[in-house]
């Protein structure tokens, strides 16, 4: 697999709290040089990107991000606001105490309520795979596909663990067949890049594939 092969299907992300828009500039920057899939950014530097570089870049933000804990009105008000200033992709975390109260019907509601939103837009729905068991990523993988979304991703990267080659493989077996896969979080190296997109995933969320190639060329 060659390098660019690799980078078209990387979020080139950048999303700690103390970024500046130096940092997104060179993320921006890098992935234009780069043509990495997209940028995935705070919200708030959408329409700075947006009026800055253009249709140069794909923008994707984060919805509800980290935690996912936010009311599902305030959620689709973000997935609007978003859109509105530019961004074409959207990862939206999942309300993580609905699955561990069993309300899996509500979640669902909420990814529907969401992709509505998103209309032609692109929606990921970060299920948080660390805090959860088996039996829930299965209901998941049916809440995201019944609910019409483009991707199940499986880490926000901020939780305590990061994407597995068991939760790619647990994903396969049980999302309809228009759901993609994004692999994000601990992802260290090009073995890590090569395997996630072999086993399947259409995108890979990572701060650092672009420069671990760099370095290894």
């Amino acid at each position: 697999m060659t390098n660019q092969e690799i980078l078209s299907h990387i979020d080139h992300t950048q999303l700690k709290a103390f970024c500046t828009w130096e940092d997104i500039k060179k993320l921006c920057d890098e992935a234009i040089e780069n043509q990495t899939a997209s940028v995935c950014i705070p919200p708030a530097y959408i329409e700075r990107i947006h009026n800055t570089y253009g249709e140069k870049i794909n923008i994707c933000t984060v919805i509800g991000f980290p935690l996912g804990y936010n009311t599902t009105e305030v959620k689709v008000n973000e997935v609007k606001d978003a859109i509105a200033k530019g961004c074409n992709e959207l990862d939206m975390v999942i309300n993580i105490g609905d699955v561990k109260n069993g309300d899996f019907e509500k979640v669902e509601k909420e990814i529907k309520a969401l992709k509505d939103a998103c209309g032609k837009h692109v929606l990921k729905v970060i299920i948080e795979t660390c805090y959860l068991t088996e039996e829930e990523k299965i209901k998941l993988c049916e809440c995201v596909t019944n609910a019409g979304a483009d991707y199940i991703k499986t880490s926000t990267g901020f939780g305590t663990g990061g994407a597995t080659a068991e939760d790619i493989d647990l994903f396969a077996k049980h999302l309809g067949p228009n759901v993609k896969m994004k692999a994000a979080g601990g992802v260290k190296n090009r073995a890590d890049l090569e395997m996630f997109l072999a086993k399947g995933c259409d995108r890979i969320g990572t701060s650092s594939a672009v420069q671990m190639l760099k370095e290894e060329a």
